[in-house]
């Protein structure tokens, strides 16, 4: 299969991403599902929570079922998971356990399933832009909502608002299972043609590829975890709170804090491009590295800025920051313990991720409501990213083992569901 190709499959993984990234969009049922069925916001959000959850579980379960039946068939299932889940929620009126079922675990579900198809595949089409490549893809997850939004709500106005869940399940699961259609492995041994890695690369990479019980005898896979989950806190400490951020410390009307979230949500999306692109020029570890020190710098003065357009203009770049390390690490899991099994490998990194997006903000929040500012809580996330500066620098490809070496570790971890992928082909 050509270069020309593995374009195609790259612009199928964005609609496969922005079909289940459309998940983003839940904010704008929120208000008609309380006024219509009396349910409160705590109730109504926990949908999304439920749906978040059981992605972070799946990704690393969908990488694992890859490995036996392909990435077309986990795409595939995984469109129909999620465009049923949302379907079946118009049925979930007066029902709230219908709804936390089909849209939270039947759609969160195929969420996860689906969300690691496109970063494995693509991690493998493009050895020679891998951390663009899965920026790209990481990207269209979070650009899912600038299209799922309006459309919902111009549904709500026209159909009403269970017959939107199931116009738009419809439509996310035809979206999706069509882009799923064309995920497939390369060929064993294929690269670009003519293309063939910088030293400054191979020296970054691993000698080999890693089953995952081998990546989770390393404390480089935990170290990667660790730079995903400190950099998670961070960022989205600041995106969960950005509104009431805007209003206290720069003094913004709600109106006008509201429409700065919809701008800072753009650098999000950046980032993933834009960090990811850094590390294919640089190292992954470099392009860690200058994330932690610009967050670093900005977190240790921003309490102390009055310019509400400066504030936006530096939260834009946390949130791009924030976005980066979505765009980096799946290609730094590939780079570390090799590209066969990186869908396991990456997926289980999602659930160290899930309990530092929960608990970065929750912190983050409660020093707010006990200082009465955010000053502590700027402070303890700048204090931390500083120490953190020392994770990339230490973390080092993990090295071969000895053949007696690598049976004492397979004899451990259980975990390796089929030696190879021929499946996946």
């Amino acid at each position: 299969m050509g270069s020309l190709n593995r374009w195609w499959i790259a612009v199928a993984g964005v609609c496969l991403q922005m079909a289940l990234g459309a998940a983003y969009a839940w904010s704008v049922f929120r208000i008609p599902l309380t006024k219509e069925f009396g349910w409160t916001i705590s109730e109504v959000t926990l949908t999304f929570l439920i749906s978040w959850f059981f992605l972070g579980v799946n990704s690393f379960l969908g990488g694992l079922w890859m490995k036996r039946v392909g990435p077309r068939v986990v795409a595939t299932v995984a469109g129909l998971l999620w465009g049923g889940g949302v379907f079946l929620a118009s049925f979930s009126a007066h029902k709230l356990w219908w709804l936390y079922l089909t849209y939270g675990v039947i759609g969160g579900t195929g969420l996860g399933m689906g969300y690691i198809v496109p970063i494995t595949v693509l991690v493998k089409w493009f050895p020679d832009r891998r951390g663009l490549i899965t920026g790209v893809a990481v990207a269209g997850f979070g650009a899912g909502s600038l299209f799922s939004a309006p459309a919902a709500g111009w549904l709500m106005r026209h159909v009403g608002l269970l017959p939107t869940f199931a116009y738009l399940g419809i439509a996310y699961g035809l979206i999706a299972v069509a882009a799923g259609s064309f995920m497939q492995n390369p060929p064993e041994g294929w690269t670009p043609e003519g293309w063939t890695p910088s030293a400054k690369h191979i020296s970054q990479r691993c000698e080999r590829d890693f089953t995952l019980g081998e990546a989770l005898s390393t404390w480089q896979w935990w170290a990667i975890c660790l730079l995903m989950s400190v950099n998670t806190m961070a960022g989205l400490s600041i995106v969960s709170q950005a509104a009431p951020i805007f209003q206290e410390i720069g003094k913004a009307s709600a109106a006008t804090a509201a429409g700065l979230v919809g701008i800072i949500s753009v650098g999000n999306g950046v980032g993933r491009i834009f960090w990811a692109w850094v590390s294919d020029l640089t190292t992954r570890k470099t392009a860690f590295f200058a994330m932690y020190l610009v967050e670093a710098i900005l977190f240790w003065r921003y309490h102390s800025i009055s310019s509400l357009t400066v504030l936006g203009i530096v939260t834009f770049i946390i949130v791009m920051c924030y976005g980066g390390a979505y765009g980096i690490t799946p290609a730094f899991a590939a780079d570390y313990f090799g590209p066969r099994d990186v869908g396991s490998i990456f997926g289980l990194m999602m659930l160290p991720w899930a309990f530092a997006a929960a608990f970065g903000p929750y912190l983050f929040a409660y020093l707010r409501q006990i200082n009465g500012n955010y000053i502590q809580a700027l402070y303890l996330i700048a204090g931390l990213m500083t120490v953190a500066l020392i994770l990339p620098i230490l973390v080092t490809p993990p090295k071969s083992r000895s053949s007696e070496e690598e049976r004492e570790i397979a004899g451990q971890f259980k975990v390796e569901v089929v030696p190879g992928d021929s499946a996946e082909r």
